[in-house]
């Protein structure tokens, strides 16, 4: 008898198997995509970039502190590191101590959010639609829009961890450039420290996502043995090396302007505000600034205030420039509810069926939401959920892709990333900063009693 051979099992559309070696011959690279829309938020963002035209919000802490980094000046805004502040410095060096150069940098660095989060989400998912979807969800989330537009540093930090996840994925996906590409996530998780020290509980997620990824390969020479998942050809000390020293060296580099800080008169290294105890002795001091306590402020809210949206806060609400003008941050009211019954359903089918594109979409979120439920710092605001919005965000695309394929809820694909430009447009001049028709605009976009 000859054997009848079985059927060909049918793929859904642009979805990657997940043991499969490589991607389906359908699964197309969206990079024009990558590059359009995050230009396209690039061009909304910087619309009135330059209004207020003065320091607003917590601007008010990081320009002095960038200003004495090109002066010479003391180390100001001593509880958190250098880096976001030398690159609000590097715009105010380049395009002038105004609102532009105070701004230009954030803008930059949310551009690069939305493109290393898309490139992210497709060597991890090889999945065109969440791809794309994920890059209109993010333009259209608020959390990015208004990060983005003010000189603050979570932004920074965001943008560094969006390149480390994109280095980290393409690693995995490509293990023929994974040495380099781990190199580069290294530097990326660096330099995220060195913005702020929130990146911290995702800091560790990929030396811990490489080690239990070997450990599950059951490679007898676990330390030195190059093959297995994650990236062939890497072994568990090179990764140690790439992933834990590099991150460590990069991060202390970020500090070297302090070494100099508070000698205009004599630039010595053997003069500054760092020397002679170092890093060591400072951090104690950022630690003990951490967890000071502060004043009880109008806009501090708790995680689950996050979680379920309920607590903005106005960065701006005031007549500037000629005209009533607010800045509201709150979530998407469309897709921040949404993207939680997405983490559920990804964290159900992600571990159910090893698509690790959204196990690490609900890790991220729940390490970068976990830090903020333990953190020994008594006053928070909304801003610190922007890093955990991201991951909800991917994980809304990753669900909304599997719901594209039950023919019933096709729709949603679509109806969904719509929904949400369709807010961004609702709340657009209390986003961007518009002239508002007076002083008790804010009504209109005030729908509950927390974004008060």
């Amino acid at each position: 008898m000859h054997e009848v051979a079985a059927p060909p099992v049918a793929l859904p559309p642009e979805r990657h198997p997940v043991d499969h070696g490589g991607p389906p011959e359908h699964a197309r690279d969206p990079w024009g995509w990558c590059l359009a829309l995050p230009l396209v938020f690039a061009a909304l963002a910087s619309i009135r970039l330059t209004v207020p035209s003065a320091p607003y919000f917590d601007e008010v802490h990081y320009l002095p502190a960038a200003r004495a980094l090109l002066e010479g000046g003391p180390y100001l805004n001593r509880e958190h590191p250098l880096l976001g502040k030398e690159l609000i410095a590097l715009g105010i060096a380049v395009f002038g101590d105004g609102p532009l150069g105070w701004r230009i940098m954030p803008l930059v660095a949310g551009t690069l959010v939305v493109a290393a989060s898309m490139r992210a989400t497709w060597h991890a998912s090889m999945d065109r639609y969440a791809t794309i979807t994920l890059g209109v969800l993010l333009a259209s989330g608020f959390h990015l829009f208004v990060q983005s537009r003010i000189a603050m540093l979570d932004i920074f930090m965001a943008a560094f961890l969006a390149l480390a996840a994109w280095a980290f994925a393409a690693a995995i996906r490509e293990p023929e450039t994974g040495r380099w590409r781990l190199a580069l996530c290294g530097v990326a998780i660096g330099c995220a420290l060195g913005a702020k020290w929130n990146a911290i509980s995702l800091a560790m997620l990929p030396g811990l996502a490489f080690f239990a990824a070997r450990l599950s390969a059951g490679r007898r020479r676990l330390l030195m043995s190059r093959r297995g998942i994650p990236v062939p050809g890497v072994s568990l000390i090179e990764a140690f090396a790439w992933l834990g020293l590099v991150p460590l060296a990069v991060y202390a580099l970020t500090f070297l302007p302090g070494y100099w800080m508070g000698t205009p008169l004599r630039p010595s290294p053997f003069a500054g505000e760092l020397f002679p105890f170092g890093l060591v002795e400072f951090h104690r001091e950022i630690l003990d600034l951490q967890r000071s306590v502060m004043a009880p402020h109008n806009y501090q809210s708790t995680w689950a205030q996050w979680v379920t949206n309920t607590r903005g806060i106005w960065y701006l609400y005031e007549f500037a420039d000629g005209a009533q003008r607010g800045v509201l941050l709150i979530g998407n009211p469309l897709t921040m509810l949404l993207g939680l019954f997405a983490l559920v359903w990804c964290a159900l089918t992600g571990f159910w069926r090893r698509e690790w594109a959204k196990v690490a979409a609900v890790i991220g979120y729940a390490a970068s939401l976990g830090l903020w439920v333990i953190a020994p710092k008594p006053v928070q605001f909304y801003y610190h959920y922007m890093m955990p919005s991201v991951f909800l965000l991917a994980a809304l695309a990753l669900a909304l892709s599997d719901l594209r394929q039950v023919e019933r809820l096709r729709w949603l694909g679509w109806a969904v990333p719509l929904g949400s430009a369709l807010f961004l447009a609702l709340f657009w001049k209390v986003l961007s900063g518009a002239p508002l028709d007076g002083p008790m605009s804010f009504a209109d976009w005030t729908w509950i009693s927390g974004w008060r």
